[in-house]
């Protein structure tokens, strides 16, 4: 009997994950904050997150269907409920649903389908969407629903901690404007107005744990933005601590937790070696502070991730492995 040598493509020995598994294990992380938010801003939220998830599905379903004739279709791999949802977490508890639905449409159509889909896409697509909406819609973007304000319309709006960060950089009095900050239980609990995400620290580092633990993501890249923030904002307290909020402050005010363990570590826009995932980490760190406290908006990590997300590629080729077998030469 003839015996066959069969050869077969790579992997030949697979650890079972797939993309679809890791979408949903992203998505198991986001609950602890999908629930403080709804405890916090209510109706609102269920709203925004299920007006947002449901537009970016149907939006990749259309575009995948009639523009790009594909027969199979991508809703079910996880990751437009996962822009979805990102998206939801970026906005106002009381942000127009039509707005939503328009932001939606630019994170799948222009941010991510635009470029043939998943693993094409150069950029975040939630921050794509909410980029455009805060660049287009300034005003609605920045109306914060106070903490409690669990009405969809006619929600009290009020300053956020970062907001007040801002003032007291300018301010004539400093310890006036420190005295409305929130103390760090509030901001670590959640009960602080904002956008969806950015709540609970607390909800965001449990996160962070699940996807450490199931191996969903690595620690260099939340890790290297969190500790580049808390030392460059912590000398700048250091030089000036009546106009610099502290450290500690910085790490749990604003959209930068949910950034630096959510969006950042995005597979397709973040880089693919250790190395080049510190270096990453690092700038955006860096970037973040610098449009904090330097920059025209209270909040800079949006715009830090797609900046970075355009040196990726670079890092990517200035940061390769060695290849396995390879041979040093010599100098």
């Amino acid at each position: 009997m003839e015996n066959k040598l069969i050869v077969s493509l790579s992997p030949h020995v697979h650890s079972g994950d797939s993309v679809k598994k890791n979408m949903y294990g992203v998505l198991v992380a986001l609950l602890p904050a999908f629930l403080v938010s709804l405890y916090v801003f209510g109706r609102g939220a269920l709203i925004v997150t299920a007006t947002s998830v449901v537009a970016c599905l149907f939006f990749e379903w259309c575009i995948g269907k009639y523009l790009l004739k594909r027969q199979a279709t991508s809703i079910t791999d996880g990751s437009a409920v996962i822009t979805g949802v990102l998206l939801a977490f970026n906005l106002p508890s009381n942000l127009p649903i039509w707005i939503i639905i328009l932001g939606a449409l630019f994170a799948i159509g222009v941010g991510k389908m635009s470029f043939g889909g998943l693993g094409c896409n150069p950029f975040n697509p939630a921050l794509v969407g909410r980029v455009f909406l805060l660049l287009s819609f300034p005003v609605q973007m920045t109306s914060w629903p106070l903490a409690g304000q669990t009405a969809y319309t006619d929600a009290q709006t009020g300053a956020t901690p970062l907001a007040l960060m801002k003032q007291l950089l300018y301010s004539s009095n400093p310890e006036a404007v420190a005295d409305k900050l929130p103390d760090t239980l509030h901001m670590l609990l959640g009960y602080v107005g904002g956008s969806l995400g950015e709540v609970s620290a607390l909800a965001l580092l449990l996160g962070l744990a699940y996807m450490l633990v199931r191996k969903i993501i690595t620690w260099h890249i939340p890790v290297s933005i969190l500790l580049t923030v808390f030392v460059f904002s912590g000398i700048m307290h250091w030089v000036d601590p009546l106009h610099y909020a502290s450290p500690l402050l910085q790490l749990l005010s604003g959209g930068l937790l949910l950034g630096a363990i959510f969006m950042a570590t995005d597979y397709v826009t973040s880089p693919m070696s250790k190395k080049g995932m510190l270096i990453y980490g690092v700038c955006i760190g860096l970037l973040t502070v610098i449009i904090r406290l330097f920059g025209a908006y209270p909040e800079g990590m949006s715009f830090a991730i797609l900046i970075m997300n355009a040196f990726t590629p670079l890092i990517n080729t200035y940061c390769k492995p060695k290849r396995f077998g390879e041979v040093a030469k010599k100098k």
